[in-house]
């Protein structure tokens, strides 16, 4: 079934994803990092740190699990725990492909990974993530797809990724960048044999960046999973920005409840969204993130929450401008 499996389970914390993007590799753009993660970021301290966090996320209900061939060592992270956890079946896997990490497990590196949406690319990937997490493999996104990438018309990578669905795994797209409603929009339209080929769209969208939101609206109208990522804005609505919006902050002290909370609480409220990730560093974090499942925001908040938003062009410069911490 895929990830549709995710749709059995039906708690609150269900509509609340595992994002392994901060705890995978040492280096990343997060906010907050220096204070979150230990100093000596070894292999074997990020891998109990994403164990700790799997285990809480999997305790409170979190059933859906989000990793990628670039996170550094995600995936061989949640093997690991997948192993160890045989009680797990029911938690629903998802990974992407189409940048290679280059890093080298180093914070100072001037490259942490280089995009390929090519066919050798995924062949060559697929073949890794299937050594690491085999069977358990729900889901399969391209990763970052952009209006100008050849994932969207290259009909000999379709073809494979059509053989890949038809053998029980979810194929979906993960996007960025500015022009998100225009990558998404031309997904919804690929077709192999009359089907639609991609099941699942991952997208950035937040209080700050709502713009993909219409083009989400849509593929969700069209039988389409959608997944939220960076429903926090890499930190920028979180306790890690000394002056989150103004808007938020006022909405945190009227619920009693954390600006993270409340943030992911806004992209909740949306009627399309299907699964919001954390992307926690801390097992604090992710408690505080889970509260956002049973916040309720009415709608003079929702309205209230609405103004911190910026033009798309500013805010991913403003994202690409984040240091690798």
């Amino acid at each position: 079934m895929g990830f549709a499996r995710l749709a059995e389970n039906s708690t609150p914390a269900a509509r609340i994803g595992l994002g392994l993007a901060a705890v995978g590799r040492p280096g990343y753009i997060n906010l907050g990092r220096d204070q979150d993660l230990p100093a000596e970021r070894t292999v074997d301290a990020m891998r109990q740190r994403s164990h700790e966090l799997l285990d809480t996320a999997y305790a409170n209900g979190v059933r859906y699990l989000d990793a990628a061939r670039s996170y550094g060592r995600a995936e061989e992270f949640l093997a690991d725990w997948l192993r160890q956890r045989p009680d797990a079946r029911d938690a629903v896997v998802g990974s992407k492909w189409g940048y290679t990490y280059v890093a080298d497990w180093r914070t100072d590196a001037e490259t942490h990974e280089v995009k390929d949406h090519g066919v050798t690319t995924y062949e060559r990937q697929r073949g890794l993530t299937d050594a690491l997490l085999g069977d358990r493999l729900d889901l399969y996104q391209i990763h970052s797809v952009t209006p100008d990438s050849p994932a969207l018309t290259d009909r000999a990578l379709h073809e494979r990724l059509a053989r890949l669905a038809a053998e029980g795994v979810t194929v979906g797209i993960s996007t960025s960048g500015p022009r998100q409603a225009d990558a998404i929009r031309a997904a919804l339209g690929v077709e192999v044999d009359g089907r639609p080929l991609f099941q699942t769209i991952q997208s950035t969208y937040n209080l700050l960046e709502p713009s993909a939101g219409a083009a989400l609206a849509e593929a969700h109208e069209a039988g389409r999973a959608v997944i939220v990522k960076e429903g926090v804005a890499n930190g920028r609505l979180t306790a890690a920005e000394r002056q989150p919006p103004s808007a938020l902050r006022r909405v945190a002290e009227e619920t009693g409840a954390t600006v993270d909370a409340v943030a992911l609480a806004a992209v909740l409220h949306r009627p399309w969204v299907s699964v919001v990730l954390s992307g926690a560093a801390t097992t604090d974090q992710l408690r505080s993130n889970l509260a956002a499942a049973e916040l309720r925001l009415n709608e003079r908040q929702s309205e209230l929450l609405e103004e911190p938003a910026e033009p798309a062009e500013a805010y991913w410069r403003h994202r690409s401008e984040l240091p690798w911490r």
